[in-house]
């Protein structure tokens, strides 16, 4: 049995120094029979095409080891064999270069800039030392083409021009792109260790968290928090698992101990970690249904092997000194997870007792897989309800509807992700849906119209007063819409539309959708529901805030700015106007013989002039002026950046149309008329009460010059001397 194990070892080596050595042998092979002149100049009539046969054939052989080399998966090598594999390489690529152009000219071939370009990739793309060697290797195939014994004509002539290139390609690419790169390199390698320790760091600092989320974490997406939580936990599971079979393997005196995991289809093993003294381990993933793996897994029992043959230990790539084995299968409850497998180089078989501890050490490590996970739902869960109790209270600050919206949109995030969002208000009267905020694909088109659609799915919500479609699915997405048939929301594959409550009333809809299916699971939807539920009744008090703002800055009868929030706005766009240095124009109006209204028409129909002329002076401002009730029947429009002559303009057209209206009554139809004046900031005055006096004394001078008439404060000026001496 012994002989038989040393036998196949060495045939293994053998097999394995062949492998190694071919490759040299191949290239010095190849020089030899450069030097001799043995290929063929195949643009010579008299070329033998036979020896070209087999130049093809051996530049065939070169290709396969070149492409055997570059295809091999990266293996741990210690820096000397990696050089002497580089050198391999850089050797074979030459070799198969020289042979082309010995057959199509040798050192005169016209496609020889191609040994150019060969050693400036060799000396670019290699570490300095073997860059140079190649290089020289380079010089030492020219050599052999222009002096060997079958060396053409004008080749040793060529000699010093070629090496001479050869030279200088080799200098400029050390000189420049070898330097280049290699400070990439090395600034990408700095980056990259910086990144890994502080990602390492970052993880294990995160774990020692216990109160609550770290400051710097609040800044972070959920998407980022959920891959920190996952370093952090494999990193501690890597820790773990190597100690507890480093320990197994000194405490029972293995050579191997290994973890193999299963994969999601149950067919393939990986190995996760790995404490052995052994040379030929196996790479990569391997097969569940080799070796001793298929009988563990099958019978789902440890299993205890005496000097095993290689074949049954698949992850061994050659023959090693095995006396016994032993292979415990890892369960998750009734589940199968993996293996932990373990063996001996001498020494007897395993006891009971020491499969026993092989048993209870497989145990363990899946308790180290579920109490970390358990940590990470904890951590998790404590990350969502973080986010969730600050969006909730953000929600509760919130008193503006920007404000509102805004916090509705954060603590959705909180709770999942998704790629557009819809709040919409609902009005009752018409049955309309009003999209009052709309983020994300499409978003920008919808905000702000109206739809009314009884058969879309906020329609549906509306109607129903439940969260609809039930599962987040959107599976019937090509014949449903949310708001109307004419949206532009397509793409989704998960939707969730939220109706919002508060006292079983409907005040509007919350949609959700993503573009990936299972968006909301039954968790996610739950804490959405909580999420609209806030939201609703959050809206619900930001409409009462906005009405008792409007209640206290508008009057009541005409919706206009009443007298306090006048004087307060006024005061702010003198000041605007002092610093940036433009005119403030002010109108002061007043309804001529308005108490003869009231008393010849009542006062419902004095009402509805005060409504029709407010109405009109609206309708004429601009956003940035001010339109107030000045007082009984007094307005006050106050115009921006607005000289004399436009204000005076303004006001004219303002009182033509008021002149042409038509009022209806108990007594018939009536007329009414303004009488309005004007003064402008700074031409009459500096101060906010010296603008209003002045446009109140023009105001006085138009009632006493006949009414329905407008006149600016210079004027009342000019005619101060006449009215004094009419009076």
């Amino acid at each position: 049995m012994r002989m038989r194990k040393h036998c196949a070892r060495a045939a293994f080596e053998i097999r394995r120094g062949f492998r190694a050595l071919w490759g040299t042998a191949l290239v010095f092979g190849v020089v030899a029979l450069l030097w001799k002149g043995w290929f063929p100049d195949l643009r010579q009539p008299s070329a033998d095409y036979a020896r070209a046969l087999v130049a093809a054939l051996l530049a065939g052989a070169l290709a396969i080891k070149v492409a055997a080399r570059v295809s091999v998966g990266e293996r741990r090598r210690s820096p000397r064999r990696e050089m002497l594999s580089d050198l391999e390489l850089g050797l074979l690529l030459l070799s198969a270069t020289y042979v082309f152009l010995s057959v199509l000219g040798g050192s005169l071939s016209p496609i020889y800039p191609l040994v150019y370009a060969l050693v400036s990739f060799l000396v670019t793309f290699h570490p300095l030392k073997t860059g140079t060697l190649l290089a020289v290797a380079a010089l030492g195939f020219e050599a052999v083409l222009a002096f060997g014994p079958g060396a053409s004509p004008g080749a040793a002539a060529a000699f010093p021009g070629h090496a001479g290139f050869i030279a200088v390609f080799a200098v400029l690419n050390v000189s420049f792109l070898h330097a280049e790169v290699a400070r990439q390199r090395r600034e990408h390698r700095k980056r990259l260790e910086d990144e890994v320790l502080s990602m390492r760091e970052e993880a294990r600092d995160f774990r020692l968290i216990s109160p609550g989320l770290a400051a710097a974490s609040r800044l972070r997406t959920r998407a980022e928090e959920e891959e920190k939580l996952s370093q952090g936990s494999i990193e501690t599971i890597h820790q773990q698992l190597f100690h507890t079979i480093e320990l197994l393997r000194h405490s029972l005196g293995l050579k191997t101990c290994a973890l193999l995991w299963l994969d999601s289809s149950g067919e393939k093993l990986k190995l996760k970690e790995l404490a052995t003294s052994a040379q030929n381990l196996a790479e990569g993933v391997l097969s569940a249904r080799a070796g001793v793996f298929a009988a563990v897994l099958k019978e789902g029992r440890p299993c205890v092997l005496e000097s095993p043959k290689a074949a049954l230990l698949p992850y061994y790539q050659g023959p090693e000194e095995v006396s016994a084995f032993v292979g415990v299968p890892i369960f998750e409850g009734k589940t199968l997870r993996g293996l932990l497998v373990g063996d001996r180089a001498t020494g007897p078989a395993f006891t009971a007792a020491e499969v026993e501890l092989f048993s209870a050490a497989a145990a363990q490590i899946m308790r180290i897989v579920q109490s970390e996970r358990v940590f990470q739902a904890v951590e998790r869960s404590k990350h969502e309800h973080e986010r969730f109790y600050r969006a909730s209270t953000a929600l509760n600050r919130a008193l503006t509807l920007e404000e509102i919206y805004a916090a509705a949109i954060e603590g959705a995030r909180g709770v999942c992700d998704f790629d557009f969002v819809a709040i919409s208000e609902f009005d009752k009267r018409d049955g309309s849906h009003v999209i009052n905020l709309a983020v994300g694909e499409g978003g920008d088109a919808l905000a702000g119209t109206r739809h009314r659609d009884a058969t879309s799915v906020a329609s549906m919500v509306v109607k129903n007063k439940l969260a609809l479609p039930a599962s987040g699915e959107w599976r019937d997405r090509h014949d449903t819409h949310i708001f109307d048939a004419g949206e532009r929301i397509k793409g989704f594959e998960s939707l969730y539309v939220l109706p919002l409550l508060v006292k079983d009333e409907v005040l509007g809809t919350f949609a959700v959708a993503a573009r990936r299916p299972g968006a909301f699971a039954s968790d996610r939807r739950e804490m959405l529901g909580v999420v609209a539920n806030q939201v609703a009744i959050s809206l619900q008090n930001g409409r009462m805030v906005q009405s008792l703002e409007e209640q206290a800055t508008t009057d009541g009868l005409t919706g206009l700015v009443n007298h306090r929030t006048f004087q307060e706005r006024f005061s702010a766009m003198l000041g605007r106007a002092d610093r940036h240095k433009f005119r403030v124009a002010m109108l002061l109006t007043d309804i001529d013989h308005f108490k003869k209204v009231n008393d010849t028409y009542g006062h419902p129909t004095g009402d509805a002039v005060l409504k029709r002329v407010s109405t009109i002076l609206k309708a004429s401002a601009r956003k940035i002026d001010i339109v107030a009730r000045y007082g009984g029947e007094e307005f006050a429009l106050v115009l921006e950046g607005t000289d004399r002559a436009g204000a005076r303009q303004l006001a004219e057209r303002i009182r033509e149309e008021v002149s042409a209206q038509t009022f209806e009554s108990s007594k018939g139809p009536f007329k009414a008329t303004l009488s309005l004046g004007v003064s402008v900031y700074p031409d009459d005055g500096k101060a906010k009460q010296d603008i209003i006096a002045c446009a109140d004394k023009a105001l006085y001078a138009a009632k006493h010059a006949g009414r329905n008439r407008t006149i600016c404060h210079g004027e009342v000026v000019r005619e101060a001397p006449a009215l004094k001496a009419a009076g």
